[in-house]
Parts: structure tokens; sequence; C-alpha cells
């Protein structure tokens, strides 16, 4: 297992760290420093890269039983040849079979997909409307024109492409060095870090002197935390609070600024074919005051333009004409990103890197051909004096497998079909949480349908089409909310779940989705999913129950959505689909009737962080989840919605103790 433990001061300069571990043994385990977001990000996708290929070869019964010995341990211990060799093993591995160096050789074959230039529409359908209220300098800047209620004032953003990676961009935003910011932030030029946390949380003491925005003002200071995490499809996202903090009170002479909330999102977008620049999306979000928002709105011409959040809203337009006037920050990472085409000329059936899509696999070579060690060491030599290739998250598992054009499954073949269903009397099985009459009521569940989610639709390994989902094909029956002293694994065992129930046991299956919450005390949100028939032994639902751990980890996919709530909480949660099995740890038991899915959100920092940050506003948020089993080929396709559930401002003190 590989975790990104954030960024850590060391001899006055940050590095980001990451945390490799054996998740049966956790005493085995090591820590890499990296100089750069985007070289922790590299190591990421190598072990992951590795960990594919490994899996394959090895369920295929492939030469990777001798490039790898199960039993071997990585042991750094500070020796840096070791460390060297690693590095070259690793990027060896990722290019077992077809790898990049492959691709160029096929440069005549190369095509851009056709979506390359699309937004970053998440997965989930979304309550903001954003109209574009003024184009300057380079950027949009949009507002809200939603019905709903955000806050206290309007929601606006600004919105600009900036011709570097997204981990350069996210570099220069977090990076407090005062000459830099000089060059383009009118407002958090002078920064000073007060305290960081766990790696991806800090609070920031800063002064500003508005005479440049207004004469007539005293000097200014104000402390922000900021939080950032990057999701599994690259993208980064930094929350901005006004905080207080006892190492920083107010300065003398200085008035006391409370900044105004804020969201930066930073997204790569995909380069057209022969050019070699970096590109990406840089959105920032914030709450602006109604009354001056609309005056401004109206004349273009008012006190707005001297104000903080107008600042905050033109720090696009600094960061990207700041980026362009130092050619060395979006060409320093730059790369060629490449799609294989097949004999036919039309674009090969896989999953392609897409800046708005939710891949793991995004890349699949034309053919494929085994690879010995002579042949490696020769492609090492010819990947040192070519360009440079990314494949983001390559997919080597279907690499050598032709996709089998067959129709798409029918939702119903997915149980067995030649059973007679079964009754479901809800009034047999009750869980602690109860169901929600209608959507006024509060801690509650219900079952929505799947027609706020969107998921991949039946063309989507060619087009990357996806489409509203439908009626879920499991049925949520209860939801238990406990409070526990540690975290338990395996509760549908406990007398208390309804599994054990008599109602229960007679239920063809049952899938128990086990949340385990991180906080003060612990927290265990327990969702029961039953079918009325038996699992189809032939369909992906019984791949997926009867699978394995591997398996499992790479096809388990949940959707989020905030449906109503804090628009910063919306930011943090987002609607992007999430494979849990590769960003928190999972456990699979399966027993009996049932598939239990033991969710350890404490085991990813990054996920402590946002659950801690709902969990703050818990109690005026509806949330919705969606849970899919990821189709990756396309018998598989479409995908359907396994189950749903709305949970409605939920009350952490009514969760009921669980004594284990």
């Amino acid at each position: 297992m590989v975790e990104e433990l954030g960024r850590r001061k060391v001899n006055n300069g940050d590095v980001y760290v990451l945390r490799f571990y054996n998740r049966l043994d956790e005493a085995k385990k090591g820590e890499i420093a990296c100089a750069t977001a985007g070289e922790a990000r590299g190591w990421i996708e190598a072990f992951d890269h590795a960990k594919q290929q490994a899996e394959y070869e090895l369920s295929k019964g492939g030469s990777a039983r001798d490039k790898l010995n199960m039993e071997a341990e990585i042991n750094l211990e500070g020796h840096r040849p070791r460390v060297r060799r690693y590095a070259r093993g690793l990027r060896k591995l990722i290019r077992i079979g077809q790898g990049p160096e492959t691709l160029l050789r096929q440069s005549s074959k190369l095509a851009v997909r056709p979506d390359a230039f699309e937004g970053d529409s998440g997965d989930a359908l979304e309550a903001h409307k954003w109209k574009c209220v003024l184009t300057t300098a380079g950027i949009r800047i949009f507002e809200d024109v939603s019905d709903r209620k955000n806050g206290k004032g309007v929601l606006a953003k600004s919105v600009g492409v900036i011709d570097a990676t997204a981990d350069t961009v996210f570099e220069v935003i977090l990076n407090t060095d005062q000459r830099q910011r000089y060059e383009w932030d009118i407002l958090m030029c002078d920064l000073e870090l007060v305290e960081s946390y766990d790696g991806h949380y800090d609070v920031v003491y800063g002064t500003y002197d508005p005479k440049y925005l207004s004469r007539w003002h005293s000097k200014q200071d104000f402390v922000f935390s900021r939080q950032w995490f990057r999701g599994q499809d690259g993208a980064y996202t930094i929350l901005q609070f006004p905080a207080i903090h006892k190492k920083k009170p107010q300065r003398s002479g200085y008035r006391r600024a409370k900044i105004n909330p804020s969201a930066w999102e930073i997204r790569n977008l995909n380069t057209p074919m022969g050019l070699n620049s970096p590109r990406c999306l840089v959105t920032h979000t914030l709450e602006v005051d109604s009354s001056s928002w609309h005056q401004w709105k109206k004349s273009q011409c008012s006190k707005f333009e001297r104000t903080v959040p107008y600042a905050l809203l033109s720090q696009v337009a600094g960061l990207k004409e700041y980026i362009t006037a130092n050619p060395i920050l979006h060409q320093e990472y730059a790369t060629t990103i490449v799609h294989p085409k097949s004999s036919d000329g039309s674009i090969s059936s896989g999953e392609y890197e897409d800046e708005v899509q939710d891949e793991f696999y995004d890349a699949i070579a034309a053919e494929s051909s085994s690879s010995d060690e002579e042949s490696d060491d020769d492609d090492d030599k010819n990947y040192e004096k070519g360009p440079r290739v990314k494949l983001k998250n390559v997919s080597w598992a279907i690499t050598t497998l032709a996709l089998k054009r067959t129709a798409a499954p029918v939702l119903s073949e997915e149980l067995d079909p030649h059973v007679t269903p079964v009754t479901i009397n809800p009034s047999d099985l009750r869980g602690s949480l109860h169901e929600g009459k209608d959507d006024n009521d509060t801690n509650c569940w219900t079952s929505p349908s799947g027609k706020g989610f969107m998921i991949r639709g039946k063309n989507y390994l060619k087009d990357n089409s996806k489409v509203v989902g439908g009626d879920p094909l499991l049925r949520l029956i209860a939801v238990d909310w406990f409070t526990v002293e540690q975290s338990v694994d395996k509760i549908a065992l406990h007398p208390r779940c309804l599994v054990q129930s008599e109602a229960g046991k007679k239920l063809p299956f049952i899938l128990v989705i086990n949340l385990q919450v991180p906080a003060k005390p612990n927290y265990s949100l327990v969702l029961y999913f039953a079918a009325d028939r038996p699992v189809n032994k032939d369909s992906l639902l019984a791949k997926f129950v009867n699978g394995s751990d591997a398996f499992r980890d790479s096809r388990f996919k949940l959707i989020p959505s905030i449906v109503e709530g804090y628009w910063m909480v919306k930011r943090a949660v987002g609607t992007k689909a999430c494979l849990l099995g590769k960003a928190v740890t999972c456990k699979y038991f399966r027993q009996d009737n049932f598939l239990e899915i033991d969710v350890d959100i404490g085991s990813s920092s990054v996920a402590r962080g946002v659950i801690g940050l709902v969990l703050g506003y818990v109690t005026n948020i509806v949330v919705d989840l969606a849970i899919l089993i990821e189709a990756k080929e396309e018998e598989e396709l479409p995908e359907y919605i396994l189950g749903t559930v709305r949970l409605n401002r939920l009350k952490p003190e009514t969760a009921v103790p669980l004594e284990v």
C-alpha cells in the first residue's frame, strides 16, 4: 500500500512524503521524500503500475514470477545506490510487455481523443448554475445564479487556463516565499507558516497594506487555514478558511481582516497532439457579499474592485501571467500524452486519460508481446534517448485481451432469473437510524433513484460517454448508526446486526457496507442492501462478490453528492467517482448469504481531513451516495448502480453505542 502523507518541512524546505507498507504487516514500512508534488505522483503511479502488472502476470502464470519475489522486502535504510536500483526496477516493471517506448514506435497510429477539451464535469449532477458575468485578463468570472442558498452571500468564481501542469500550479499556490508571491499575488504576498499538522493541513499568517486597494484603510493582518488533497483523477483541491491561532494574535497597529472562505481547484487538461506544453484549468471559488457584488456587476466600477474578495478573484489572473512569464514553470514537467489507434484507424477500445473521468486505467497498447530482461535493458537505453512519454495509470490487465463486442448486460440477469423473487418486508428489517418519510424529515435515510448520478454508458470504451443512472439493483433495507470505541470489522456477525436476525437470514443476498468514520467517538455507518433473488453466478456482481480482494479493490466504486449543504463542504467532497479500494483500506468478508465491506476512512490522512470537515457540518447536510462495480470491458457495459442512500442531516449524538 502507498499513502500520501502530504507536505513536510525539512531543513527549511518543503518535501512531499509518501508512506508505503504491507497491509498484512504494517511493521514492514518505509517513507520516500520527493522534491515536488509531481515527483510524488510519479512514484505513486509507478507503484500502482508495477502492482497491476505483477497481479496480472501472476494471475496468468506469466513471467512476473521470475521478475518478482513475492516475499522480497523493500529495505531502503538510507542506502542511495539501493534506492536508485529500486527506482530503475520500478521503471522497468512499468514497461513490461507493451510500454511507452513501443507506443512511440507506433507514432503514425496515434490520435487525439475527441473529448480532449471537455470541462470538469463530475459524476453527480451539480446543483450550481454558473453564468459568466465578466472576462478580463484572460480569465472568466462566473456567478452562481441557481435558486439554492449557498450561504449568506453570492457564490462567485474565476476560471482560467494556465500553461503548466496541475502539480506546478499547486506548488506555486501553496508556496509562501515572499519573492515569488510578490510577482503574482496582490493580497497574500507576505505570508508566514504558523503551524503544519498532518501534511495536508496548515495555518498561515499574513499581512498586507491596503494602500494598493484604498489609501484610507489601515494596515491589516489575517490568519487562515489551508487544507488540500489530490483526487484520483489527479486534480488538486485547496480549501482556505479564516482561522484563529493563539500564536498569532492581532498585531499592534493592524486591523484584523477576515479572509473570505475560498476553494482552489486545479485540473490537468489534455494536450493536442503535436504540442508539448502542458495545460491545466484553475478555478478559484469564494463567497462574496451580495450587495457589493450586485453593485459592481451593474456598473463594473465601484468600491468592490478595492476589496479583498476582488483581490482573491484576481489571483487566477496573476497566477496565469506569472507562470507565462516564467517558461521554466511550464516546461519543467512537460510531457506528451499519446493514445493508440486500432488497425482500422479508430481509437481502440479502452479507458483513456481524461481529466473529467474517474480513471485508473486510461490507455492500452495496440498489441502485446512478451518481454525479457535483455529487451528491457535495450528499451532502457532507447527510453533515455527518446522523448519522455507519460501514460497515466495504464491498465496492463487488459493490454493483451481482445475486447469482445457483445450486447450490454441485462440488469435483471445480474440476479438469477430462474428463481422466484422473495418478498422483502421492511417492517421485519430495522436499523438504529430510521427511514425518512419525506424530504423534510431529518436524522434519517432514504433511497433515491440513480437519476442524480452519471455512469458509464454502453459506448464508454469508444467515446467516454456517460449516461444518467437508473434504479438501483439492490434495495436499501436498513441503516445502522453506531458509536464504537475502536473500529469494528465483521460487524455483520454482531448479534445486534440485522444480518443475524431470522428475517435477515432468509434473504437471498445482503451487501453490507460498513463505513468506519474516525472521530471522538468513532462511528460506524452501516448500510444494508438486499437482493430478492440469489446472485447470478455468471454475472459481474458474482465476480465481485466471490472474487479476490485485488479484483474488488479495482472495481468497488462510490459516487458522492452533497445535495444540500455549505458550498465549501460540496467542494471538499466533490462529485467525482472514487475507487474506494484504491483510496482507503477496504476489508472484505464473505460468508453465508452476505458480503461485508469494511471501509476504513481513517486509513488515509486525506480522507480523515475531508470527513472531519463533513462532520463539522453534518447536521445541515443532505448527502447522496451511489455504489457501483466499475465496468472495464465492453461486455460489462453499461454500468448499473448497485445501491443508493440519502443521509438527511444526521445528528451525531443519536448514534447508538455498540458494545463488542
